[in-house]
């Protein structure tokens, strides 16, 4: 059960992990078994059974995974509830009076997002699985042997297997944290009351993601950071904006700080920590934790199957995803180190490919080295990366040139009052060949998307500075990067011999 038991989470429910559900009975050895039905192995599953695979799924929780149940879909209802409230307190800059003592309803915010997160479920449904001809098992699914997987009492046989069992909240070793309670991003998403006071423990994407949500909800959050700033991966200055934003909104960021203690006071949590030598404490209702992530390894059997796996790392896997066993394959969350939804989707093709046409075939392997991955954090305003930061690059003897072209120069983005960000692009030297790209926008994660493209077809700022982009947009701002670029390449020289040319034509 999912909570609250209303009839959103029970239409979720019925779709993701139906009570009724009769295993079907294994016939024969299958093409493919994949173990977790989450992005990567409902990918896996889907296209195989579409290319007439016969194909095993078997899930021992939710279907859909983290991204429908507790990531990407829950969270992104709940950010963009959280930016109409702020429109509607900041309304009054667009001629907007909104009378005192307007209602703010948390409790129906969150049902809005549970009622879209049961309607998107349908996608990920085992019946629609089932459909698609994919035998689908409800259950503990666990190796066997080295070419059978066993759930609910029955053995399966394959020919290729995928593990595909994703990762889950990792929880740090805070002496009374498990005491006192803590909520995850598997639980933050059943809250139907908003916490007056909550503290929040790892400046990343899902603690700043959250922080901030929360915050323009009401709450009084305190965001925990080990280092100096949030979002200690991505660009710095980029960072830095996101963190302006969250100062305004009313986070409080407690940087170079350590949690040495959770206590439980009543219904209240006592935050205890260090900052900067000295110890403080802090009382709140609810505590969030977003650190990271753990691989679900256990339980699986691996040891069985002579596959190898780290508690820490996941499966091991090569660069075509093939684990220690020669028919058996990892993708997603558990084998790789970008955990995002997209790249458990790309990474799920590269399986199918290698799994089910081998190189014998003709087809050729995939390989992880040739996926360029982009990613975004959905604070406001967002962050959106792809390719190499300019330190990466440098790491690996790239010479770059940067170039950086600030939203508040761009007519679209001053007209919609979101002119906080920048778009940055890092180039080979002397070529206007792209080797990563940052955006800081309202909606960098949607302007990344033909960077992203450009690097994959392998055209450049050249191409991109030559195309007709519609007036006025806030992606103008990339045409304006490359046309930065541009500027670059119109050195000294070729000024003097143009205006030697112009005076000769007078």
């Amino acid at each position: 059960m999912i909570f609250p038991n209303d009839e959103y989470n029970q239409i979720l429910m019925n779709n993701v992990h139906p009570s009724g559900w009769v295993n079907p009975t294994p016939s024969g050895k299958y093409n493919m078994v994949v173990i977790g039905a989450g992005t990567a192995g409902l990918v896996t599953a889907a296209i195989s059974a579409g290319l007439g695979a016969k194909v095993a799924l078997i899930e021992r929780h939710l279907m859909g995974g983290d991204c429908l149940n507790v990531g990407c879909v829950p969270s992104k209802g709940v950010i963009r509830a959280a930016r109409v409230w702020t429109d509607v307190k900041n309304s009054d800059q667009f001629g907007v009076n909104i009378p005192d003592g307007v209602k703010y309803d948390f409790g129906k915010a969150m049902d809005r997002m549970r009622r879209l997160r049961s309607r998107i479920s349908h996608g990920d449904s085992a019946q629609r699985y089932q459909n698609m001809g994919v035998d689908v098992f409800i259950g503990e699914g666990r190796f066997s042997g080295p070419e059978t997987v066993e759930v609910e009492g029955k053995v399966l046989k394959f020919s290729r297997a995928a593990i595909c069992t994703g990762a889950r909240a990792a929880a740090p070793p805070i002496p009374g944290l498990s005491e006192a309670g803590y909520l995850t991003n598997e639980t933050i998403f059943n809250l139907t009351e908003l916490p007056a006071r909550m503290a929040v423990i790892g400046a990343g994407p899902i603690g700043c993601e959250m922080a901030q949500s929360f915050c323009r909800f009401g709450s009084q959050v305190s965001l925990f950071e080990l280092t100096d700033h949030i979002l200690p991966r991505e660009d710095a200055e980029a960072a830095q904006w996101v963190q302006e934003q969250m100062k305004l909104d009313g986070v409080c960021l407690i940087f170079r700080s350590k949690v040495i203690r959770i206590e439980a006071r009543g219904k209240e949590k006592v935050v205890q920590y260090e900052v900067h030598g000295n110890q403080k404490e802090l009382v709140v209702d609810e505590i969030l934790v977003g650190i990271g992530r753990t691989p679900n390894v256990e339980g699986l059997g691996l040891e069985k199957a002579g596959v190898e796996y780290d508690l820490r790392k996941g499966v091991k896997v090569n660069d075509k995803l093939k684990t220690t066993h020669p028919r058996i394959y990892a993708a997603g969350d558990i084998c790789f180190p970008y955990k995002f939804t997209h790249t458990a989707d790309a990474l799920a093709q590269i399986v199918i490919q290698n799994a089910l046409f081998p190189h014998p075939l003709g087809l050729g392997y995939a390989s992880t080295h040739s996926l360029i991955i982009p990613w975004c954090t959905f604070t406001e305003p967002e962050i959106a990366h792809v390719g190499l930061y300019q330190g990466e690059a440098e790491g690996k003897g790239i010479d770059v040139e940067t170039f950086t072209f600030g939203l508040e120069e761009v007519d679209r983005a001053i007209l919609d009052g979101e002119e906080d960000g920048f778009a940055r692009v890092h180039v080979k030297k002397g070529t206007d060949k792209i080797v990563g790209a940052t955006i800081v926008a309202s909606h960098a994660g949607d302007m990344i998307n033909e960077i992203t493209l450009a690097m994959k077809a392998g055209v450049g700022l050249a191409t991109i500075g030559g195309t007709i982009y519609p007036y006025p947009t806030q992606a103008e701002v990339i045409k304006k990067v490359a046309n930065l670029w541009r500027k670059s390449t119109f050195t000294q020289g070729k000024k003097k011999f143009l205006k030697r040319m112009f005076s000769w034509t007078r």
